[in-house]
């Protein structure tokens, strides 16, 4: 074993071994701290869950900077193996970072307020708020804005009145129901956006969907089937209210709508009027009495048409002739001195 960083330890008591790890030697301690942690508390040290490491940095105080290096020797190991870095969760962030934290407590309530403002019927207007809400809750979490445009519909679940949302990390943000009142707005946001989901799954196109938010009707869900639960949770949308299932919204998106959502200059989507749909469960076809002539008089004059019109090739080609004549001259005229 050399004392450089890239050394990797491959002694039988070396932190890690018995697990086939390969633990670099400058991060060997720290390891062994978190790797003893979690034999005796029976959590898996690899893949590690956030919530692991965030229980495991409450037990174990120590200055910032130590702690940053303890996450950062976990986040090594982890990604040398090939799992995601565990620390670089918003779990983990807000136990570092007490100002992060109380900053998000204060931005949940005014982004589920501004979610709760947002019209959800009419066309386009309950399109667009639909998504909106269920965007501005996914941010109340701390959700970064990348992990939120990478969640597909099977990410996002619901647990016993609990909405769950499973980022492509593995950490899991809970919007758990209002301690007082049992209601859960979220889940709430969350069921108006999955029925438009639901909706196009059974009924593909947006005149239909217009009819629908115009007189919203209780939609039956089914499960998801393979395509469906790859499809991004959160997609963009035109102008015409056309919603490509397939792509997903940007980070920068996201973040645009969010702040300015926050700041009261989102958008303004117009409500425009629909037309009724028509009735065609009574629609009759009117009867129509042919003359019994009708097909001998149609057979005579597109024969009459025919005879009439022979002579016309002879005619455009005369046409034709003048005119390359007619060109030719003007040809001439252009290129002469």
């Amino acid at each position: 074993m050399t004392g450089t960083d890239t050394t990797i330890d491959q002694r039988d008591d070396a932190p890690g071994s018995r697990l086939g790890l390969q633990i670099p030697d400058r991060y060997r301690h720290d390891w062994a701290l978190f790797a003893d942690w979690c034999a005796a508390t029976d959590h898996r040290p690899v893949p590690a869950a956030p919530e692991s490491l965030a229980l495991f940095l409450r037990e174990h105080p120590a200055a910032p900077a130590t702690q940053r290096r303890r996450l950062s020797a976990i986040n090594t190991v982890h990604t040398t193996h090939g799992y995601p870095p565990p620390g670089r969760t918003e779990t983990v962030r807000r136990r570092l970072d007490a100002a992060r934290a109380q900053r998000l407590d204060r931005l949940a309530p005014l982004l589920h307020h501004r979610a709760g403002e947002l019209p959800t019927e009419g066309w386009p207007s309950g399109l667009f708020g639909r998504r909106d809400a269920l965007l501005l809750v996914l941010a109340s979490t701390g959700m970064s804005f990348t992990d939120i445009t990478r969640l597909r519909r099977r990410d996002v679940t619901v647990d016993d009145g609990v909405l769950v949302a499973t980022t492509r990390a593995g950490e899991r943000f809970r919007l758990a129901p209002d301690p007082g009142t049992s209601d859960n707005a979220a889940l709430v946001v969350y069921r108006r956006w999955a029925q438009i989901h639901t909706f196009l799954d059974q009924h593909p196109g947006t005149h239909l969907l217009r009819q629908h938010l115009t007189d919203p009707a209780e939609i039956l869900t089914d499960p998801l089937d393979a395509t469906q639960a790859r499809q991004p949770l959160l997609c963009p949308i035109d102008r015409w209210g056309h919603l490509p299932f397939a792509q997903a919204m940007t980070p920068q998106s996201v973040s645009t709508l969010v702040r300015a959502h926050l700041a009261g200059r989102a958008p303004i989507r117009t409500t425009l009027p629909v037309a009724a749909q028509e009735d065609t469960d009574t629609l009759v076809a009117p009867h129509i009495d042919l003359d019994p002539g009708y097909y001998e008089r149609g057979t005579a004059a597109r024969r009459r048409d025919h005879e009439d019109l022979a002579d016309l090739d002879d005619a455009f080609d005369e046409i034709e002739q003048r005119a390359d004549a007619l060109l030719d001259e003007l040809m001439r005229v252009l290129e002469g001195p």
